[in-house]
């Protein structure tokens, strides 16, 4: 090759390398901002049982949290739009609002359901339609244990409230504290619901009482379609314990009510998730009087500093507290927006990996993610540097925290029929 062709390859070479620079360098600066400058809302589906006191206040905690988002610009630029499904409390019904939601309103993650047998089956639809799903208040341990077995497959799915796993565990820290140290407590039936969720819950329970102090002495699983408990009151005043475990959602207020008009001489204690609603006292003309109760969060108790100003908020919006689907949807509406502007993408799988390194102060605590290797796969870590749950009490028509120590309002006290020293 002569000089003068080496010349002339080399300028070629040299004005090839500035043009595939420049288009390089055109690429990568207008990646980011192509999202950046959409101007469509993102939109985030809420699937929710409107018409049932816990699942009413999903659709409500997430549009405030929307509100606010939007109020300080949305998500680089782009407006959030929450999109409300009602399932009547129905998988058939929750499917068919998730397949709407994703091929017909373009939503980009979807928040839903309270209830573990509908999450359950909407996580293979998460799976094939490749659409994030958090659930604001199912617990069934199913849910992460499929996301374990099958990573690839059901990482779209994350459970945004405590898994059953660890609600026996939040129950036995608080009645090891409560009541076996604190009113010499020593034996405890288990009274819970049939349901996917409590399968776990009372697995955990017949492990973690006994370590508690607690001697399991009775366990009865009843169908939730029962209204008469009477039967299941005299078995268990047959058996004397000192307390009831309860393990209860879908029932709550007509156990509770029989539990007064009997006069049942056993306290409760455990998980009683209707009881978590702000109008359970109204609901059941005051027997809710002692009916304590696992929560992640109540609008009296400064579980963050965002817990009480979040339910302020939405008193002032609805006209009332809200329930513990209000405090997580909330949450998770900041927690998927979070996501998607670190992401710089409405990507699935992209906003799945940033999820995943969720680190949020919410209501309802510091809001992390169990990993990939862990048992509970995208679970809601528990414990006291994360989500340790509360119990709160219903004392003369308020909900008064008296776990843990750190912010409780009130201690432990029972009607005088149930009083342990009866």
């Amino acid at each position: 090759m002569t000089q003068a062709t080496l010349a002339r390859t080399n300028l070629k070479f040299s004005y090839f390398l500035k043009a595939t620079t420049a288009i390089a360098a055109l690429t990568a600066c207008c990646a980011f901002p192509a999202f950046a400058q959409s101007k469509d809302p993102i939109k985030i589906g809420v699937i929710a049982e409107i018409q049932s006191i816990a699942g009413a206040a999903t659709p409500g905690g997430a549009q405030i949290a929307a509100d606010e988002i939007n109020a300080k610009g949305g998500i680089n630029g782009r407006k959030i739009e929450i999109v409300s499904y009602d399932n009547k409390s129905s998988s058939a019904d929750s499917v068919r609002a998730f397949q709407r939601a994703v091929s017909d309103d373009k939503v980009s993650a979807v928040i839903a359901s309270y209830i573990s047998e509908v999450v359950l089956a909407l996580e293979p639809w998460a799976a094939r339609l490749k659409m994030p799903l958090i659930t604001p208040g199912a617990a069934s341990n199913e849910i992460t244990k499929a996301v374990h077995a099958n990573y690839d497959k059901n990482k779209y799915t994350f459970h945004g409230y405590l898994t059953s796993a660890a609600q026996s565990q939040a129950v036995c820290d608080a009645a090891k504290e409560l009541l076996v140290d604190g009113m010499k407590m020593k034996t405890a039936a288990i009274m819970s619901e049939d349901a996917a969720w409590t399968k776990p819950l009372d697995e955990g329970y017949e492990a973690c009482l006994p370590k508690a102090g607690l001697k399991v002495v009775d366990h009865i699983r009843f169908s939730p379609d029962t209204s008469d408990f009477t039967p299941i009151f005299n078995q268990l005043e047959g058996k004397k314990p000192d307390v009831i475990i309860t393990g209860i959602s879908h029932v709550g207020v007509q156990p509770t009510v029989q539990w007064k008009n009997q006069q049942v001489p056993i306290p409760m204690f455990g998980v009683s998730a209707q009881a978590l609603s702000p109008t359970f006292w109204a609901d059941t003309n005051g027997a809710a009087d002692g009916i304590p109760s696992l929560a992640v969060a109540s609008a009296t108790a400064a579980v963050t500093p965002k817990t009480i100003p979040f339910a302020a908020a939405f008193k002032a919006k609805f006209g009332k507290d809200p329930a513990y689907t209000g405090y997580t949807a909330y949450d998770e509406v900041y927690i998927i927006a979070d996501a998607i502007k670190r992401a710089g993408s409405t990507d699935p799988d992209k906003m799945v990996a940033e999820l995943e390194k969720t680190d949020y102060v919410g209501t309802i605590g510091r809001v992390k993610f169990y990993g990939k290797d862990d048992q509970f796969t995208h679970g809601l870590v528990y414990g006291p540097d994360a989500v340790s749950g509360m119990i709160f009490q219903w004392q003369d028509g308020k909900q008064v925290t008296i776990w843990p120590a750190k912010i409780a309002q009130g201690k432990v006290k029972y009607p005088s029929f149930a009083h342990p020293s009866k």
